[in-house]
């Protein structure tokens, strides 16, 4: 089965907890806190596979969920971090944050890695938080909750050359000549269902990968059969051979097939059309394309264009070496422009205020934010010093001050998450 596009969401492990110990040796009093660190939560990688040529090994996985790290114990000594979770996905494959839109990676290498959730760090034990003034802290701090995102996972075949076309023109004919590509045909439209690559060598021993398309028809940028699901695989290619049915075979007009697909091409993305593009005038050895191709050439002067008959093998060494001859001239160029990659986007320009005060109709004071939140899944609130420190964090922050400027009063309700505070000076 070949898919090409999954949504899922991933979340990232969470960070080990630290711990909360103090040495306590014989003749040693007074040894001090020894709570060690917990480790880091599994990160969450895409890695390419080349021997991958579809997505259907994430098709029914809806999470993808990391391990948590090791928790800190005493002794000073930290936890083990958890090993990374690796996926494994086939060249081409561009992940996107269904959320903001942003493209997080765009994998087409073999082994190429990219990391689409961070794991939590681990929570520091109370060593880490020892002090001049406060030596024996009784503070330590639950690990970072790993990072969740929802995910957009989708395959854009690498292939140099892109086969377009009304069905039934004659690619996967063309296809199953020129390689050792196997693609069903037959005389009916919309044989082909699934994209089909080929590696090609000419005669000059040059070599490059076809892609075989399913048949578009006219609206299929909109929806229409089924070009739409398979129009992104274009986008990668570097150059675009154009099949016609010369012979009108169908009774379709070879000039108005050009032009509707040309526009659906168009319509998906502007830049298709802005590509190399090599147009094969087929089944030239049936009766009346002759005449078709005269028309078809008066209109299109400024064109290029190939015989072939694909069922004789007619004319196919001079369209392959044309294609080889392209290919040779241009270079690669990335399909995605920079600025729409998580990577290019400059957050620090859309600094946000760190926190949001609401207040609910039964008169509790909510406080939300990325950052408040955080902190307090990261918090113990088992020790008064625990306690103290979180309620410093928040003043500094500019929490406090913010209640009390909307009109909060000592006493009233706070809550952050699902746990409820009483605000006090």
């Amino acid at each position: 089965m070949f898919i090409d596009e999954v949504i899922l969401k991933v979340i990232a492990g969470k960070g080990g907890d630290g711990c909360t110990s103090f040495r306590r040796e014989k003749y040693i009093p007074l040894g001090g806190p020894d709570g060690g660190n917990g480790g880091r939560g599994s990160n969450i990688i895409f890695e390419v596979s080349e021997g991958l040529k579809t997505l259907i090994d994430l098709r029914y996985q809806k999470l993808l969920k990391g391990k948590r790290g090791e928790h800190g114990k005493g002794s000073n000594r930290n936890g083990k971090n958890a090993p990374d979770i690796i996926v494994k996905v086939p060249p081409g494959t561009t992940i996107t944050d269904n959320e903001t839109g942003l493209i997080i990676a765009d994998l087409t290498k073999n082994k190429e890695q990219a990391v689409i959730a961070s794991g939590g760090r681990g929570g520091r034990g109370n060593k880490a938080f020892a002090t001049h003034d406060n030596p024996a802290p009784e503070i330590s701090e639950y690990g970072e909750p790993g990072e969740e995102r929802e995910i957009k996972v989708e395959l854009k075949l690498l292939a140099d050359v892109g086969l377009v076309g009304m069905p039934s023109v004659g690619k996967s004919t063309f296809l199953s000549i020129i390689s050792a590509s196997k693609p069903k045909i037959a005389a009916y439209e919309f044989t082909t269902l699934n994209p089909n690559l080929g590696v090609v060598k000419t005669i000059d021993n040059r070599s490059f990968v076809v892609a075989d398309l399913p048949g578009l028809i006219e609206g299929a940028s909109l929806g229409a059969g089924l070009g739409d699901k398979f129009l992104k695989h274009i986008e990668r290619t570097k150059v675009i051979a154009h099949i016609v049915d010369m012979s009108g075979y169908f009774g379709r007009n070879p000039i108005e097939d050009f032009e509707k697909i040309n526009k659906e091409l168009k319509e998906f993305n502007e830049q298709l059309i802005k590509k190399p593009m090599v147009v094969i005038a087929n089944k030239m050895d049936i009766e009346g394309a002759k005449e078709n191709l005269k028309a078809f050439k008066s209109k299109y002067k400024e064109l290029k264009v190939f015989e072939m008959s694909a069922i004789k093998k007619e004319g196919i060494d001079k369209i392959l070496i044309e294609l080889a001859n392209i290919l040779d001239s241009i270079e690669s160029t990335p399909i995605y422009d920079e600025s729409k990659f998580e990577s290019h986007v400059l957050y620090k320009f859309k600094k946000e205020q760190p926190f949001k005060i609401s207040k609910d109709e039964d008169g509790t004071w909510v406080i939300s934010g990325e950052q408040v939140e955080k902190l307090f899944k990261m918090t113990k609130f088992t020790t008064d010093d625990s306690i103290k420190r979180f309620a410093n964090k928040l003043r500094k922050m500019g929490i406090d001050d913010k209640l009390y400027e909307m009109g909060a009063k000592e006493g009233d309700t706070v809550r952050i998450l699902d746990y409820l505070f009483e605000l006090r000076a």
